[in-house]
């Protein structure tokens, strides 16, 4: 534990490159300057440590290259053709991203797994003379902390659940409470995705896996545990991507607070929240084909009709009361314990006066129970 009276880690070593546990950097990682991710551009857009910029010294098709002439012909031939890839791509880095940093300039570097391709660069930086640090053990430490704390840190939060039918406001409450200065965990924002079957955002692809749960564990750490976090009620899936169990867990058996708002307002809010299906209705028909199991070709083929003839409000209205609103209905209940307690608050309409003043009304009593 680094006591609040210690200087800065960098203050506090004496000579550099430094070599530092996951758990020693963590309680100043925003005391660096730069956290550098050298490994390739594949593996940093899998995931990497939240704000790292990606520095390669081996790209996709290098390291490739590298790997396959270790199986070949050896590591000794590997590493002599990798140093001399390696000493450009770093070459390259100093004469553009690193070029304008002065002496003070304190970078974190790591890898894979800490060893030659973040030892490399950290070599080089702190030959120059910045007081560079190297994460020991490198991303697969970083990815084994992650893991462990998402087992415990969800639990330290007590969670007040937002619970409304599809279309009722409940993204955008949880914006205006954010606004207002409330913890929030938005897992539609965290996963970009609206957490339903018409749900993906257009030119927005999700993150992988691990990345949405990087995301998770960057927003819950610099939570208070004094205070309230809002969330919305989501199912265990948004879109493609998990919420991890111990999350949804505590989620779940925390406090409702259950929306309501009148159902001409629901649909407005979704025709301005799915605009992209309202002008593609072909896009929204190949969506409502997989319903086909659940309703049948009939109504499927009546919804696609509506949708052709570009009647989208009754689209809209029929997806609401015959199928989201039942699904709704029937889970509810039987998925947070503590709906049935849950404090009402009704909408009267979907501008930004309208959520501010709900959320405004939410804050006035959020001490923790």
């Amino acid at each position: 534990m680094v006591n609040s009276a210690d200087p800065p880690v960098h203050q506090r070593l004496m000579k550099y490159p430094a070599i530092l546990r996951i758990e020693d950097v963590l309680p100043e990682l925003e005391a660096f300057d730069a956290l550098i991710d050298a490994r390739s551009p594949a593996e940093f857009d899998e995931d990497h440590i939240p704000g790292a910029i990606n520095c390669p010294v081996l790209d996709n098709e290098e390291r490739i290259r590298v790997g396959t002439l270790y199986k070949e012909a050896g590591a000794f031939e590997a590493k002599k053709v990798g140093a001399a890839i390696v000493a450009r791509n770093i070459a390259h880095h100093l004469d553009t991203q690193f070029a304008a940093h002065g002496r003070d300039w304190k970078p974190l570097v790591y890898c894979w797994r800490g060893g030659n391709r973040s030892g490399a660069m950290a070599h080089i930086l702190a030959r120059i003379g910045w007081p560079v640090v190297q994460l020991d053990g490198g991303y697969k430490e970083y990815r084994r902390h992650v893991l462990a704390a998402m087992e415990e840190l969800p639990r330290r939060f007590h969670y007040r659940v937002l619970c409304a039918t599809t279309g009722s406001g409940k993204s955008c409450l949880l914006q205006a409470l954010a606004a207002e200065g409330a913890q929030v965990l938005d897992l539609e924002q965290l996963a970009a995705h609206r957490g339903s079957l018409l749900g993906h955002l257009p030119g927005t692809p999700q993150p992988t896996q691990k990345a949405f749960e990087s995301g998770l564990w960057q927003t819950l750490r610099h939570f208070d545990a004094a205070q309230p976090v809002y969330v919305e009620s989501e199912s265990k899936k948004v879109g493609n991507l998990r919420v991890p169990e111990v999350l949804m867990e505590a989620i779940r058996a925390s406090d409702c607070i259950a929306l309501t708002l009148p159902m001409a307002q629901r649909v407005a809010l979704l025709m301005r929240d799915y605009a992209h299906f309202l002008a593609a209705p072909q896009s929204l028909n190949e969506q409502l084909g997989h319903l086909l199991l659940q309703h049948g070709r009939e109504k499927i083929a009546r919804w696609q009709g509506l949708a052709d003839a570009d009647r989208m409000e009754q689209v809209v209205e029929a997806l609401l009361a015959e199928h989201y609103d039942p699904a709704y209905l029937r889970s509810i209940d039987r998925n947070f314990t503590r709906h049935g307690q849950a404090r009402q608050l009704a909408l009267n309409g979907i501008d930004e006066a309208e959520f501010t003043r709900a959320a405004r009304a939410l804050l006035a009593g959020n001490q923790v129970k």
